[in-house]
């Protein structure tokens, strides 16, 4: 198997196209030095990239790195217990319990994963919002601390009413929040207790509500794709690749990344990647080339790691096709 990826790789080359790899995030090196900061424990190198940085979505990938990072739990609470009236240790310390949280339930469905390993999940959640409402309090202006609390909320189950209120929170401090409005779809998806309905209608409102050239116009590509996913084979297909679904999803790609107001930068990949995945599945080739020579070959895990969870790439490619 290996050998064939590797010869089809070679006639990819020959071919002159890209070839098609996972990328993490935006390609930001500053992610890469957050990582290595929150690995060492050098706390001041991990503040200073943050504090460089307006608070908000651009912060979002570096409190990942830090959050996704085993063994900053081991340590940030000397940093917490050493700065009391600090809200940024608290904020990291919330995003890491909420990974860590993650790490102990595993992304198997729920009937596979243990009783004790739902409590250790739901512990490291309540501990992670301490110290998320914490950080809540001493910076009220910040909105990175309810946007971790949308995801901590999903865990926790608390709700639609308290998730929607979450998300204003978010969104009061910073209106296009990409993270916290793919956060908010997710909530209000069918499998989440959402609907269909509700999930388009808050798609649209969010992506039409915001300015021309926004890369939250990838909420209503998402939107359909997460519809075609819960439907059964057959009805899904009738579904993707019906004219009001394509209409819809070139109505939105105007508003959004074909717009002469568009900025290739943060999260635009991702964006790409979930057009390119909805107009592939649609049947509408030519939109769908459009994304797909945009791309590059710079796959991002999601939404394409819903048809190949082992191997996003692999997924891309064969749409690409």
């Amino acid at each position: 198997m290996a050998l064939l990826r590797g010869w089809g790789r070679t006639l990819a080359k020959r071919a002159g196209r890209p070839v098609a790899q996972v990328q993490k995030g935006s390609g930001d090196p500053d992610v890469a030095r957050a990582r290595m900061a929150a690995e060492a424990a050098d706390w001041e190198t991990l503040r200073a990239l943050l504090e460089a940085r307006p608070e908000g979505g651009e912060w979002t990938e570096l409190l990942w790195a830090a959050g996704e990072t085993a063994g900053v739990e081991t340590w940030i609470t000397g940093v917490i217990a050493d700065a009391p009236d600090a809200a940024l240790p608290r904020l990291v310390a919330g995003v890491r319990y909420v990974n860590w949280g993650w790490e102990a339930r595993t992304g198997a469905r729920a009937s596979q994963v243990s009783r004790e390993q739902f409590e250790v999940f739901h512990e490291r959640l309540r501990k992670a919002e301490k110290w998320l409402y914490e950080a809540a309090e001493l910076e009220p202006g910040w909105a990175s601390p309810w946007y971790v609390l949308q995801i901590s909320g999903r865990g926790l189950e608390v709700g639609q009413t308290v998730a929607r209120r979450r998300f204003e929170a978010t969104v009061r401090r910073a209106p296009h929040h990409a993270g916290a409005h793919q956060q908010q779809l997710q909530q209000v998806c069918a499998k989440w207790s959402g609907s269909h309905e509700e999930m388009h209608a808050f798609a649209r409102a969010a992506v039409f509500g915001a300015p021309a050239g926004t890369p939250l116009g990838e909420l209503v590509a998402l939107a359909h794709i997460e519809q075609w996913l819960d439907m059964e084979s057959g009805p899904d297909g009738e579904y993707i690749t019906s004219p009001e679904v394509v209409a819809s999803l070139n109505e939105a790609a105007d508003h959004s990344y074909r717009h002469p107001d568009f900025v290739r930068e943060g999260a635009w990949l991702g964006v790409l990647n979930a057009f390119a995945m909805a107009f592939a599945l649609s049947g509408e080739v030519p939109a769908a080339r459009e994304c797909f020579d945009a791309i590059e070959g710079r796959v991002s895990e999601f939404p394409w790691q819903y048809l190949d969870g082992a191997d996003p790439a692999a997924a891309y490619r064969k749409w690409a096709r």
